[in-house]
């Protein structure tokens, strides 16, 4: 876990990713997809950080200029002691060292022509310079950790079921003893059953190894069991933030109360009741809403909320949440 007063694995500063669409017309103007807008927060050494929302709020494009897979609009990035700008091509050798991920389709991340033993072993020939029989014993190694039988590595992925198969992007991503692991999606695509063993495998390595994630998850109830601390995304901006057991006991904001419910009704059927739920579409993120984004799909939509954009407030020295009215609502 974190050391006492040890510099936050992330730091992110109103990161921004902005993605220009094509014109269709030669003078016309050309639209913009807001993509992620004014993002701000930090993950701890050691800790998994929940990024959580529907789809196309933000997260995945969050998860990618994190990877350096995107450029940034605007903002600062610092990652395991990274600055994320441009990097020089030692810098991102060093950078693909520290900062690994996890994809979500366990099959599209693993090149099928490939056997086990080159899908791990290529990043240990590139980072480390191992070769032959030296790959060979690493591969094994790493494979018995992440739970898979001897003579794996001579196989093809698609020799193996969903859950080994992420397994083996597991070992991959740890071959090179990353400090940082961007976890997207990554049990969504596996069964039920076999997503608890893939969650547990990934809490068990974090410990070995003091590994810190970002967990991204559309799940909430997969992102309360994985997460130290939570942020959740509306329409490229972080609407609520806070410890897991902050946003899951009290949470402030309407947007985060709406997804707990549609939770709890899908899961809990019996603790479900006609409370708050999310009604109409997400607006368009190349026009989004004036003033708080998510004010076309709230109940608690007042004036204010067309003209001022809300601003993450502290409500704790853990807890923030960005809605005018938060304190009204609570009181409800």
């Amino acid at each position: 876990m974190r050391e006492p007063d040890a510099p936050p694995m992330v730091e992110a500063r109103n990161l921004v990713k902005h993605f220009p669409l094509p014109r269709r017309r030669l003078f016309e103007p050309r639209s913009i997809v807001h993509a992620v807008d004014g993002v701000s927060f930090h993950v701890n050494q050691g800790e998994t950080f929940g990024l959580v929302g529907e789809s196309g709020c933000g997260k995945t494009t969050v998860g990618k200029l994190l990877l350096y897979l995107e450029p940034l609009t605007d903002g600062n990035l610092n990652i395991a002691g990274h600055e994320i700008a441009d990097l020089s091509e030692s810098q991102e050798r060093a950078f693909r060292r520290d900062v690994q991920a996890v994809f979500q389709d366990p099959y599209g991340s693993l090149n099928p022509r490939h056997k086990v033993l080159e899908v791990i072993g290529e990043p240990l020939q590139v980072q480390e310079h191992l070769s032959g029989r030296a790959i060979r014993d690493r591969v094994r190694e790493l494979l018995a950790l992440v739970g898979l039988p001897a003579g794996a590595e001579d196989l093809y992925p698609h020799e193996f079921s969903g859950g080994q198969r992420q397994r083996i992007a597991i070992a991959r991503a740890i071959s090179v003893r990353p400090r940082f692991i961007v976890l997207d999606e990554a049990v969504s695509a596996l069964d039920v059953s076999i997503r608890a063993q893939v969650l547990n495998l990934l809490r068990d390595l974090q410990d070995e190894f003091d590994l810190t994630y970002l967990f991204i998850a559309h799940d909430l109830a997969v992102v309360e069991f994985m997460s130290d601390r939570i942020a959740v995304m509306y329409l490229g901006k972080i609407v609520e933030t806070g410890k897991a057991q902050d946003i899951y006991r009290n949470a402030r904001h309407p947007y985060t109360q709406a997804l707990l419910r549609a939770a709890m009704s899908t899961t809990r059927p019996g603790n479900a009741n006609d409370g708050l739920s999310i009604e109409g579409e997400v607006p368009s993120p190349i026009n989004p809403p004036s003033g708080c984004r998510f004010r076309t799909r709230c109940p608690f939509a007042k004036p204010r909320c067309n003209e001022e954009e809300p601003f993450l407030a502290d409500l704790s020295a853990s807890h923030a949440v960005a809605c005018h009215f938060h304190e009204e609502i609570a009181a409800r």
